[in-house]
Order: structure tokens, then C-alpha cells, then sequence
């Protein structure tokens, strides 16, 4: 049938060429070269074309856009969305009788027949919307060959009876209004922008459907020389001769009155010139930071396997596939965090304060900012070093007494109560060895550093509001370090650092773990401690809310929680975590804390935390979290770690990190934290 049809055209192509210079039989064996090799079948992009697209990312409302990435600045739109005058002016530049015909014009194609078999070259006149699209999908399409695709433009005779055969039978299967639109999405329109959405936004800053007659005049006259023409990278004289052919075009056709011509004719057009973000260091907010949050999804996508086999076909996916993309950032906790760090360090301090916000129960990330600009200016302001969240070779900072989480937990799961009380002495002198400076007979004896404030009877209500070492070196003591660190493992603690994972292989005499010396980072901390919050459930970090192909199918996209703790010792050790902030315990036990000035940001709404210094003063930490969000930061210096940033520097590390969980907590109101039971709390 195919075969039959193609000879039937040929013979229709001869009848109307009427010149004897130039025999059918010359014409039917151009045909025949290419025919001998042709498809048995119509090839499948031509039905469904996968040209490149961009993808677009949203922040959690759906609406505010972070960044986008792409090869090539692409986005489908439905013909609905493309204004009626734009749909007449591109068949009144490129294809005048596009209702008539079947996918060829015969009177065009004879004479470019004529031309190509005179010279042994293919021209690109006569070539209707429909073999226009046919060239366009085949040099698009990516599951074929370099070969192939190069076929789709070669300068032969073939290539055009190729593309006629093509349009005849692609014209069977789809209707005008499909072709109409597969062609307007698909083509070329200089300047960097594929397609009518792309065009209609790089060059004047609307949708396709908001195209007046002008506009869409000049954008139509573009296609034939979309570098030379476009004014936005081109010739804005030559743009404007192009719109005067497509108008005239028009009224010739009777699409328009004379009257709307002189007007479209006459109108002062605006040129944007807008690019779209691409990629993280091209992301919006960058006030904020967003693109620290935007590094992260990308890493996160990476790592999808649902996206590709590989890492590289999962980047060509974010690239080319066209999705849409809702994150979990939310915009105005973003802002508050980086406001809050900015206000303990400026952007050109070498120090900084990254603050990471999480939910928990689903572990959707919502911020993750720092005094820093997500770019690679070579400056001490920019940064694409992922601070935050950890990774590509940064493994975080030690956040000192936050991690007597980890050993209070395990003491509570060993079946040790709250109120397991110890006294705890200026200096511990334990049963673990140690040859190094500062040691007592070879032991390991940490000390206070408020004694006057620390020694005495503690339990671990008291012992965890004011922060005391010897009393949880000691409960370490009882439990054993590898429980500690297991517990750590369960809560997300990574141990990322070469040395702290050494360390973890053998961890039976490793007693100052408790005391928060390993690396980790704000997102780590962050998702352990919310883990507390939601009774024991640890949800892995989650950038991504929704992700929506082309098409309208979702990929599924769900969080990674386990249950990791038994629901008792979560609440237990929720309720001790109320005294470092200021708070009292359900049993009235608190005694004292070291970040009291929370509780006075929260009013009766229920929070609790924990502050963390590690040896002298190098790191300062606080991490809090109420049932509903946690968040944490840790000041450092990223560059150098032995660089110390003062005991001074605590409460307004413990206020910045306070006041963007407060603002992460929103007007709304919540549930406090359910009570451990009295076993929990005092055994039984």
C-alpha cells in the first residue's frame, strides 16, 4: 500500500511537471534509492513525538518556581493554549493550503522536484507543516541513531521523497489539529528557544496564549531563518520585514481585515529577552539561598532508580524529560533561615551557620540555608559546596552535646528510667583508656565545664537540660558505646567522615562519642532528632513532593520512614528534651537549661531541644523540634575546622535556629508531645 501510494505521487509529480527536460523515470529512480531502505512501518515519534523538553521545579505550593533544567528550552502546551491568531499566522508563513492538502502541496513539491533532480540536491522549498514536522521529529528524536538523525536534514533527493512518503501517511493517522500542534511545539525558533511557549516567553514575556496578532505575526515569521530573524538575537529590521510578509500573508488568505493589518503593522512591539533558570546555580532565590535546596533534590534525583538505570540517564531525564517537579521547600521558612543565619554571620564572614528544616513523620525537607550564595564566583560569598545538607566530599561538623540524644536513648531502651540518678563530678575519671594529653593515670576522665553549675545528682531530666558531661559519660558508661552508636545509625547519623567510620567499626571504647565529636550535618541532626518527635519513626530526608511527566502520569513518590524506636522511649525522651529550652517536663522534673530562651518564642505551644558546644568552643549547635517541625544549625568554619567561633556565639545560635522553627511552626496550633508513661519515667 505504501509503495503503491509513494508511485502513485511520483507519477502525480511527473503528469504535473509537463516538461520533457526532465523525465519521470528520473524522478522515480531518485524515489526508488530511498524507497529500497525505507521503514516498513511509520516510525513511532512521528505519532508521539519525544523532543526534548525542559523540566520545571516548584517550590511546595506548586506555583513558585525554583529552577528549571534543560538541553533545550522546550514545554509542550496543548493547542488550546496557543492563541487562535498565532495557529493562523504560522500556516499563513509556512504552508498556505495546510487544510487543503494531504500532507503534500503536489504544485510545490513538482517544481522543488524539478530543481533537486536537475541539480542532485534537495531543496527545502515546497515543504508543507506536515513534512516540516516529519524533518523536525526525526533530527529531534533521541532513540535513534546520530546517523539517523542526520538523515532527517541531508541534502538529497531522498531525504525529500522520504519526508513526502512520510506526511502522506502520517497525515492517515493524525488529524490537522494534532499535526498543527505537534509542529508548533516542535519548532526551532532561534534565539535558544524551542517551540511556541519558549518563543512566546523569551521574546515577549507571555504565554502562547496571550499573543496578539502582531506578536504571533513576527513570531511565525521567524521559522525559516530563526537565527538571522529572531530580534532577539538577530536582526530586529529583518524580524520586522518577516512580520510584514506573515501579515500580508494573512490578509491575502482573508484571516484578517485590512484594518487589523495596518493596526498589527503599526503596534510598538516589547521585547523580554527572558531566559529560564537553568540548573541550581541559575535558581531563583537566590537571596534566600535556594539553590543549596536545589543541589539536594538534584542529588536526590541522581539517586532515583525510577528515573534510569544510571546516573547519566537520570540526569538526561531531569533534562530532556519535560516533568514537573513540586519540592518540599518552603519559601517562607527558606527566607527565614537564611535571614537567621545572615544575622549571626554576614555573607562574607568566613564563618557560617547552615540551618536545615524538617518534618517529622514524612521527613519532607523544608529549608536548607546558610550565609552563603549558591554560585561559583570566586568569592568568599559564593559557594556550591553543599554545607547543609552534607555530601560531595563534605561530611559535616562535630555538634558536641546533641549527641547525648543518642545516649539517652539507648539508656531509656536498656530499660533505664529518667529518673536513673547519678552523681556527677567535675572530672570522670572512666574505664577506657587513653594516652593523651589531658588524660588521669591513662584514663579517660572528660570534665564539666560548669561545675558549679553541672556537679552534683543528676538524673537525666536535670542532666540533659544543663548539658553535663560526666553524668551521661557515665550513662554511657552503663550502656556501652556500640549501643550509643548504633542508636546514632538508627536516628541517620551517617558517619560520612573516613575516620568517624573507622571509629564506628570498633566502638567499645569510644566514650567520648556522647560528647558529639564525630561529623555530621544540619540535615542529619535535623531528621534524627524529629525522629523523637514522631515517636520513634525515622523518615530519610525528602526533597520532593510530586513529580509529573508530560503526559499527566506521576511517578509515586512516598517517604522512607521505619519504625526505630518503641513509641515509650521516644515520648521519654521528648519529655527531658523539654528542659534545655525552658520548659518543664510532665512530671515536673526540669531543672535548669541551656537555650531557655525558646521556650519565651513559643508561649504555651510545647517545644524542646538541645545545644551543643564541642571542645573549645570550635562548633556551637542547637538543634530544636516541636511535634510538627525540627530544625538545626551548627556554626563553624568550613575551611578550618580547628577555627574556633566562641562560646559567645551559643545563644545567638540557640535564637536563629529557634526563630526559624518558630516560623516553620506557622500561626496553626498543635498537639503537644504525649507523656511517657510512669515506667518510662521512674521504672517500675
Amino acid at each position: 500500500m505504501r509503495a503503491a501510494r509513494l508511485g502513485g505521487l511520483l507519477v502525480l509529480v511527473g503528469a504535473l511537471l509537463g516538461l520533457s527536460a526532465i523525465p519521470v523515470g528520473a524522478v522515480l529512480r531518485a524515489g526508488a534509492q530511498w524507497s529500497r531502505r525505507q521503514r516498513a512501518e511509520l516510525p513511532a515519534p512521528l505519532l508521539k513525538p519525544s523532543a526534548a523538553q525542559l523540566t520545571r521545579v516548584y517550590a511546595n505550593d506548586g506555583r513558585t518556581l525554583i529552577t528549571t533544567f534543560y538541553d533545550e528550552d522546550r514545554h509542550d502546551v496543548t493547542l488550546a493554549q496557543i492563541a487562535p491568531v498565532m495557529q493562523k499566522a504560522i500556516v499563513a508563513a509556512e504552508d498556505t493550503r495546510f487544510y487543503e492538502h494531504g500532507g503534500v502541496d503536489l504544485k510545490g513539491v513538482a517544481r522543488a522536484l524539478v530543481s533537486d533532480a536537475r541539480s542532485g540536491r534537495a531543496g527545502q522549498g515546497a515543504s508543507t507543516l506536515t513534512m516540516q514536522l516529519v524533518r523536525n521529529v526525526l533530527k529531534e528524536d533521541p532513540s535513534l541513531t546520530a546517523a539517523e538523525r542526520a538523515q532527517a536534514t541531508e541534502d538529497t533527493p531522498g531525504r525529500k521523497l522520504r519526508e513526502i512518503e512520510y506526511a502522506v501517511e502520517l497525515e492517515s493517522h493524525l488529524t490537522k489539529q494534532q499535526i498543527l500542534r505537534n509542529y508548533l511545539n516542535i519548532v526551532y525558533f532561534g534565539d535558544g528557544a524551542y517551540g511556541i511557549e519558549a518563543a512566546a516567553r523569551r521574546i515577549f514575556g507571555v504565554s502562547p496564549a496571550r499573543l496578539d496578532l502582531a506578536q504571533a505575526a513576527l513570531i511565525a515569521g521567524i521559522v525559516q531563518s530563526p537565527e538571522a530573524d529572531n530580534p532577539i538575537g538577530g536582526d530586529r529590521a529583518a524580524a520586522k520585514v518577516r512580520q510584514g510578509y506573515v501579515l500580508d500573508a494573512m490578509l491575502k488568505a482573508g484571516q484578517i481585515t485590512r484594518a487589523q493589518h495596518d493596526k498589527a503593522a503599526a503596534e510598538k512591539l516589547t521585547y523580554s529577552g527572558a531566559t529560564q533558570p537553568n540548573g541550581c546555580v541559575d535558581a531563583t532565590g537566590r537571596a534566600d539561598g535556594w539553590g543549596f535546596f536545589c543541589d539536594y533534590f538534584q542529588r536526590w534525583w541522581d539517586a532515583q532508580p525510577q528515573f534510569g538505570a544510571t546516573r547519566a540517564e537520570r540526569e538526561n531525564a531531569l533534562r530532556r524529560g519535560g516533568y514537573t517537579v513540586v519540592t518540599t521547600l518552603d519559601a517562607g521558612v527558606q527566607k527565614v533561615a537564611a535571614e537567621q543565619s545572615r544575622r549571626v554571620y554576614g555573607l562574607d564572614d568566613r564563618k557560617t551557620l547552615p540551618i536545615a528544616v524538617v518534618q517529622p513523620g514524612t521527613g519532607k525537607v523544608l529549608a536548607l540555608a546558610v550565609n552563603r550564595r549558591f554560585g561559583t564566583a570566586k568569592s568568599i560569598t559564593n559557594t556550591v559546596n553543599p554545607l547543609v545538607s552534607g555530601g560531595s566530599g563534605i561530611n559535616g561538623y562535630p555538634s558536641g552535646s546533641t549527641f547525648k540524644m543518642f545516649t539517652m536513648l539507648a539508656a531509656l531502651e536498656a530499660g533505664l528510667p529518667l529518673d536513673s540518678g547519678y552523681d556527677s563530678p567535675s572530672k570522670l575519671v572512666t574505664e577506657w583508656s587513653d594516652d593523651g594529653p589531658g588524660n588521669c593515670g591513662g584514663r579517660y576522665c572528660p570534665g564539666n565545664d560548669n561545675p558549679g553549675w553541672m556537679d552534683g545528682y543528676r538524673t537525666m531530666w536535670d542532666a540533659f537540660g544543663r548539658s553535663v558531661n560526666t553524668y551521661f559519660v557515665h550513662l554511657e558508661e552503663q550502656v556501652g558505646p556500640a549501643a550509643v552508636v548504633a542508636m546514632a545509625r538508627r536516628l541517620g547519623i551517617s558517619f560520612s567522615a573516613p575516620s568517624d567510620a573507622k571509629l564506628a567499626e570498633s566502638p567499645d571504647s569510644w566514650g567520648a562519642f556522647t560528647l558529639g565529636v564525630i561529623d555530621t550535618t544540619p540535615l542529619e541532626l535535623a531528621s534524627a532528632y524529629a525522629t523523637v518527635a514522631a515517636d520513634g519513626a525515622y523518615c530519610a530526608p525528602l526533597p520532593v513532593a510530586s513529580v509529573t511527566a508530560p503526559d499527566g502520569r506521576r511517578t509515586p513518590i512516598s517517604s522512607t520512614c521505619k519504625q526505630v524506636l518503641d513509641p515509650e522511649t521516644a515520648r521519654a525522651a521528648a519529655d527531658a528534651a523539654r528542659c534545655p529550652v525552658g520548659q518543664q517536663s510532665a512530671y515536673g522534673t526540669c531543672d535548669g537549661g541551656t537555650a531557655e530562651q525558646v521556650a519565651g518564642m513559643f508561649g504555651g505551644l510545647a517545644v524542646a531541644g538541645k545545644t551543643g558546644s564541642t571542645e573549645d568552643n570550635r562548633t556551637e549547635t542547637f538543634v530544636g523540634f516541636t511535634p510538627t517541625v525540627a530544625a538545626a544549625g551548627i556554626a563553624n568554619d568550613p575551611v578550618n575546622p580547628a577555627d574556633r567561633v566562641g562560646s559567645g556565639v551559643e545563644a545567638r545560635v540557640v535564637t536563629a535556629v529557634g526563630r526559624t522553627l518558630r516560623a516553620a511552626v506557622g500561626s496553626a496550633g498543635y498537639d503537644g508531645f504525649t507523656p511517657p508513661d510512669s515506667t518510662t519515667a521512674y521504672g517500675g
